[in-house]
């Protein structure tokens, strides 16, 4: 088989390319601005389908699993930090997102303060600090006073972070009639 100089050249090329593209996505994830110790985010493909950063968006999440483990971090916390994260990196000025929770289930326990995490846990609660930034990023979370009464959680014992809603589902409904899109996972 003859190679031409002109078609090593071109497979010289490609593979350059797959090579530094296969460096980016083997970046390092980087954290923040928004929520500064949380979400660490990797850097998607150039080009890649974003959000309009001359829109605003309203944007909820719920939340009701949390880890097997009392000193592991709720997933679906970490995952709001980072499409925060996410977006202000790539363009979405922070201002152009409203981001809250609703939380229900099992995951009310991952909004319990430290103490009444400690009590219950032998442990701090290990969402503290991401909790914080959360609401410093104007975040807010709404948890089922429903879930809070059955699960024998008193409302002082929650972080100040957190806003009792009358029910998970009413949260959802207020939330969707004031133009918030539910994130489907």
């Amino acid at each position: 088989m003859r190679y031409s100089l002109k078609n090593v050249a071109a497979v010289a090329a490609f593979v350059t390319a797959m090579l530094t593209l296969n460096a980016a996505w083997a970046a390092e994830p980087v954290i923040g601005p928004v929520i500064p110790s949380f979400g660490p985010v990797m850097a998607p493909p150039p080009g890649s389908y974003n959000l309009d950063p001359d829109v605003h968006y309203k944007v909820s999440m719920d939340m009701y699993t949390t880890p097997d483990f009392p000193d592991e971090q709720n997933r679906h916390l970490v995952s709001a930090a980072r499409f925060l994260n996410m977006h202000a990196q790539n363009g979405i000025p922070k201002e152009n997102i409203e981001f809250a929770l609703i939380v229900h289930g099992k995951a009310a326990k991952d909004l319990l303060t430290d103490e009444a995490y400690q009590a219950r846990y032998n442990e701090p609660n290990p969402n503290s600090q991401l909790l914080k930034e959360l609401n410093a990023a104007n975040v807010p979370i709404y948890l089922c006073s429903q879930t809070a009464a059955f699960r024998g959680m008193a409302p002082e014992e929650f972080s100040p972070t957190v806003t009792m809603s009358m029910s998970a589902m009413t949260a959802h409904v207020r939330l969707q009639k004031e133009g918030y899109q539910l994130i489907p996972f």
